[in-house]
């Protein structure tokens, strides 16, 4: 398979509008260079944009689901469209990813469980989603998470259970803690011995400086591919069935002892 993660440059004086006929111009221009297009967190209002959730906020079907649609289909490609932030007329806001089809129909939607900000942003103004999410596309199952689900290893191992195959990242990270970025992404990929496509977004959000450095990592922690700073498309090749080899060359998976049983009395 060929990945495609697009880090999107996220600044201020560039309008929603404006950022998504561009993002979507962006996914149509991988028409026949890959196979699935990965856009980062938020990238529609800055992750730490939190004064614009709810005026950006859309429902499920609302704009930038329409235009990420029709690029997914123009461009025959797999497209996560990384997390736009969803107005839910019967609830709060949502932290919600989208994953499209190559002919751009809907294949899934992830609501974020973790939220970040110890009781401020993300965490006091949108919800927590609930369910563990999986893809199945011809060669490989995704397994959907978001930014801060990246340090709760158990939402992955949840995902490994459900047949997640590649584990597929979006993410508005902060650069000062970019260290943590790339450790967990590699970490998440040695314990479950599953590829991690991270898409992470440069510029600035908020005041934010963004790490960016997108990266793809295989089932043994190797690093396939990792971006800069700004913005740019990181393309990587990788063999979807490297999962089942690595898993049956060392089978750590089948040692698991915690977690598979109730604990006994």
């Amino acid at each position: 398979m060929r990945a495609s993660l697009i880090q999107i440059a996220v600044d201020e004086g560039e309008s929603v509008e404006s950022r998504r006929e561009r993002t979507a111009s962006l996914v149509r221009s991988q028409a026949g260079a890959a196979d699935l297009v990965v856009l980062p967190e938020l990238w529609t209002t800055g992750a730490f944009a939190f004064e614009e959730f709810g005026r950006e906020a859309e429902p499920l079907e609302g704009p930038t689901y329409e235009a990420m649609a029709k690029a997914a289909s123009d461009a025959g490609v797999w497209l996560h469209a990384g997390s736009i932030p969803e107005r839910d007329p019967e609830g709060p806001l949502y932290n919600t990813s989208l994953v499209f089809t190559p002919t751009g129909d809907l294949a899934a939607a992830y609501r974020k469980v973790h939220r970040f900000g110890f009781d401020k942003g993300e965490a006091v103004l949108m919800g927590a989603g609930r369910d563990l999410v999986t893809v199945r596309l011809p060669d490989t199952t995704l397994g959907l998470a978001t930014c801060y689900d990246l340090r709760f290893p158990e939402l992955f191992r949840g995902l490994v259970d459900a047949g997640a195959e590649t584990l597929v990242v979006p993410a508005g990270w902060p650069e000062r803690r970019r260290a943590h970025w790339t450790l967990l992404a590699r970490a998440r990929a040695v314990e479950d011995q599953a590829f991690v496509l991270a898409c992470g977004t440069a510029g600035t959000h908020a005041g934010v400086p963004q790490a960016g450095h997108s990266i793809v990592v295989d089932p043994w922690g190797e690093v396939l591919a990792e971006a800069g700073h700004g913005e740019e498309i990181l393309t990587v090749d990788f063999d979807p069935a490297k999962v089942a080899t690595t898993r049956e060359q060392f089978p750590a998976l089948k040692d698991r002892v915690l977690g598979l049983e109730p604990p006994r009395r």
